[in-house]
């Protein structure tokens, strides 16, 4: 349905360019636009609405009947008689059927995504909508879901569609109150850069107009319209992995998510006996800060043990003391790869609980 305000400024700027009067009433004689007061027009506008005419001079003005889909939607009035008056009102009438039309077919494009994103369409009925809303099957997407601060109380989905929403081949809608999705439609040639940079134009564009805080996170490119809701699955998935593992980043894509995705995956039950098989009764956020930013910067390094003591402003010795220290400590030795490995996960492994715990209270 066309809000009262987009009828509002459709017949305001007509009636700067006919110099016409204009009102529209719904069916049950309420105005719901007008150019002028016409407010004595509102009885035998009910009355026009009753009689089999589609348009009718009445009392010196024009009315005329705007349907949609043969159901009467909209009562024109136009002010005053004559050739010039019946032709503008006529037009005028027309225009706002167009919208109608416009508007119900972006509606239904908007239902039909949604339903898409949330699988709860058949694969027959998929394609067979998808025709009649003129939606191409067959070409490359990606979805994106943009987080912003406050939710449902900014006003991100429409800053992104007015600056966005002028391809139409694109889609942006949303499926709850905190999230804008983009379901981007993407050239041959397009690929991780390309999105990343439209990620960031969102992001820019949000930041300027006051949105802060804002995430997005978008799945892999799909070739077909029925795998757009596992681009939107793989999206939501880097926006949780993405909060935990990437805490410092904006923007990530589900490609880049590594083994924080299968992290994500394990139940909470097997977390706590990986750690308790690994550690004993301990935890690797039980080490004081200096041991944790050693063993970070060592795996920063690629356990480089050079590098790393030079990073860290200590002598080589210091740090395989360190080292040594938590061998013992662990029964793990960090310079060795399978060692160092299951003590990143370990460490990745107590980050998830952590998270998951936050969302038990």
């Amino acid at each position: 349905m066309i809000s009262n305000q987009i009828l509002q400024n459709t017949i305001e700027g007509l009636k700067a360019i006919a110099r016409v009067e204009l009102c529209v009433v719904d069916t049950e004689g309420k105005e719901v636009a007008s150019t002028t007061n016409m407010g004595e027009c509102t009885k035998p506008a009910l009355e026009f609405a009753a009689s089999p005419a589609d348009s009718q001079e009445i009392q010196g003005y024009q009315y005329f009947k705007i349907f949609d889909e043969q159901q009467l939607e909209y009562i024109m009035i136009a002010g005053g008689t004559g050739e010039d008056v019946y032709m503008v009102g006529k037009m005028v009438a027309f225009q706002i059927q167009s919208l109608l039309v416009a508007y119900k077919e972006r509606f239904d494009k908007d239902n039909f995504i949604k339903n898409l994103l949330l699988d709860n369409l058949l694969l027959v009925d998929i394609y067979s909508r998808a025709k009649k809303l003129h939606i191409q099957t067959d070409v490359k997407r990606v979805v994106m879901i943009v987080e912003s601060d406050n939710g449902k109380d900014n006003n991100a989905l429409d800053f992104v569609r007015a600056n966005f929403g002028n391809n139409s081949k694109d889609f942006i809608t949303a499926v709850d109150e905190n999230n804008v999705i983009v379901v981007k439609d993407l050239s041959d040639g397009d690929g991780g850069k390309d999105i990343d940079r439209a990620a960031r134009a969102i992001e820019s564009l949000l930041n300027n107009e006051g949105i802060k805080d804002v995430h997005i996170a978008y799945g892999t490119i799909v070739n077909e319209l029925k795998e757009v809701s596992r681009s939107y699955k793989e999206a939501k998935m880097a926006l949780d992995v993405g909060k935990i593992f990437f805490d410092e980043r904006d923007i990530i894509a589900y490609s880049e998510l590594g083994i924080g995705r299968l992290i994500y995956q394990l139940p909470i039950p097997l977390c706590k006996m990986f750690i308790k098989e690994i550690f004993g009764g301990k935890s690797p956020d039980d080490f004081d800060e200096e041991t944790l930013m050693t063993i970070n910067k060592f795996f920063e390094n690629s356990l480089n043990v050079s590098e790393t003591s030079r990073q860290l402003f200590i002598h080589r010795n210091t740090l395989v003391y360190r080292l040594d220290k938590l061998q013992k400590s662990t029964g793990l030795d960090l310079r060795v790869f399978e060692d160092a490995i299951t003590f990143k996960i370990a460490l990745m492994v107590v980050k998830y609980m952590k998270y998951m715990e936050t969302f038990e209270y």
